[in-house]
């Protein structure tokens, strides 16, 4: 597995992160817990470094896991968690209650984390979601404060727009965004990837492969659990998968040409657009990991890349990320 460096903050991960939130949240069925540890163990041994968790995944329960699995790589991996929302008392936090990233709140975030993911310090901490009540100027100096104090490593924000990240970066170095970018989803090239090239920022793009559609597995007829989060997702409606089949026609087209699958396509494409990209396709099953991680090794030509992007301008993506 190739190493990326997350821009210029001299964290180095594999140059694919592995995304651990269906593991027990968001899905129907989760995960088998031992199954998921011996999966995480085996990812281990295929190269992945990096894995993302958060508290709100579960809640708390995605971190159990997490810590559990990797607690034998302790300083081998890197593992990112998230904080910044409210808790609806001993449940834990919902984002369905908002956001809270107020100072006393990161801080008890940040210890109860440690905990569950059975580590001294944490190596990426996100702000999960920008906080309307809390300058992001606070929240920078309060993780500044965890990294002082050597309980947070590097400092990370999720979804914040190009104005936001400057104010942050002011602060305290931001190593990360950690933003939904993808073949079918480029409205940050705007404004926040140059500011993210400008700022030496590293970028970990989530829902790489558009939530399993990008994979080219789901058609009109794939139906879909209550409690999968894709049965409530505009984009998985089947007028929207009957109409998005263009994006997966190209896929197959690029694919054809390099002996590949739609999915290893559209993560040799992510990791094509810079070099301080590293997406975080999330898994489950080995075989998935392994085509997933051999997007890697697929080089994409200049004429691939614009002929990527002359079908894109002219497909319309039907329904909304969210």
């Amino acid at each position: 597995m190739q190493k990326r460096k997350l821009g210029n903050s001299g964290l180095e991960v594999s140059a694919l992160g592995l995304g651990c939130m269906r593991m027990t949240y968001g899905d129907a069925p989760i995960g088998d817990k031992q199954d998921m540890i011996a999966f995480l163990h085996k990812s281990v041994e295929r190269g992945i470094t990096f894995f993302d968790t958060a508290e709100v995944y579960g809640p708390f329960t995605n971190e159990d896991l997490v810590g559990e699995a990797l607690e034998p790589f302790k300083g081998k991996v890197i593992i990112a968690t998230k904080f910044g929302f409210k808790h609806d008392g001993d449940k834990g936090p919902s984002p369905a209650i908002g956001t809270d990233s107020r100072l006393e709140q990161i801080k008890r975030v940040a210890e109860a984390s440690l905990k569950r993911l059975r580590v001294d310090a944490i190596d990426l901490f996100y702000q999960h979601r920008p906080d309307p009540n809390v300058p992001v100027e606070d929240v920078a100096g309060a993780v500044k404060d965890l990294i002082k104090a050597g309980k947070v490593k590097y400092f990370g924000l999720s979804e914040s727009d190009a104005p936001t990240i400057r104010r942050a970066h002011a602060v305290q170095p931001v190593a990360a965004l950690q933003s939904e970018y993808s073949i079918w989803w480029t409205p940050i090239e705007a404004e926040i990837l140059p500011t993210l090239e400008e700022l030496g920022i590293g970028l970990v793009p989530y829902s790489p492969l558009g939530r399993g559609y990008l994979t080219g597995k789901v058609d009109e007829n794939t139906t879909f659990a209550a409690n999968d989060i894709r049965a409530r997702n505009p984009r998985f409606t089947q007028e929207a998968i009957r109409a998005n089949r263009a994006v997966i026609d190209l896929l197959e087209r690029i694919a054809a040409q390099h002996a590949a699958t739609p999915a290893q396509i559209a993560l040799a494409w992510l990791l094509a657009q810079k070099p301080w990209i590293v997406p975080i396709p999330g898994s489950r099953k080995i075989e998935r990991l392994d085509e997933n991680n051999g997007a890697v090794n697929i080089e994409l030509s200049a004429d691939d890349l614009s002929a990527i992007k002359e079908a894109m301008a002219q497909i319309r993506v039907v329904g909304n990320r969210y």
